[in-house]
């Protein structure tokens, strides 16, 4: 089990594959919250999206890496109000 009170803000998220995903703004509950500014090219980048802890494969040095790739994980992101992010 991944010792998730290690993830800091502004750690980069990465899929399994070292795909960026985002960048950690804070872990909010059970889930890691990304900053908004550091939507790239997904739609509704201009707010926050959450990415679940249950999808924490491994912190290494200031990279939290995901059990799923890139393009999976943000299949699973969720925006604000809870709703998958398509």
């Amino acid at each position: 089990m991944v010792d998730t009170a290690k993830i800091k803000e502004h750690f980069e998220v990465i899929g399994a594959d070292g795909v960026h995903v985002g960048t950690v703004d804070h872990v909010e509950g059970d889930r890691i919250k990304l900053a908004k500014n550091d939507g790239g090219d997904r739609a509704h980048h201009k707010h926050h999206h959450y990415i679940s802890l249950g999808l924490v494969a491994d912190i290494e040095g200031n990279k939290v890496r995901l059990s799923a790739n890139a393009d999976v994980a943000i299949t699973f992101e969720e925006e604000k109000d809870g709703k998958a992010a398509m």
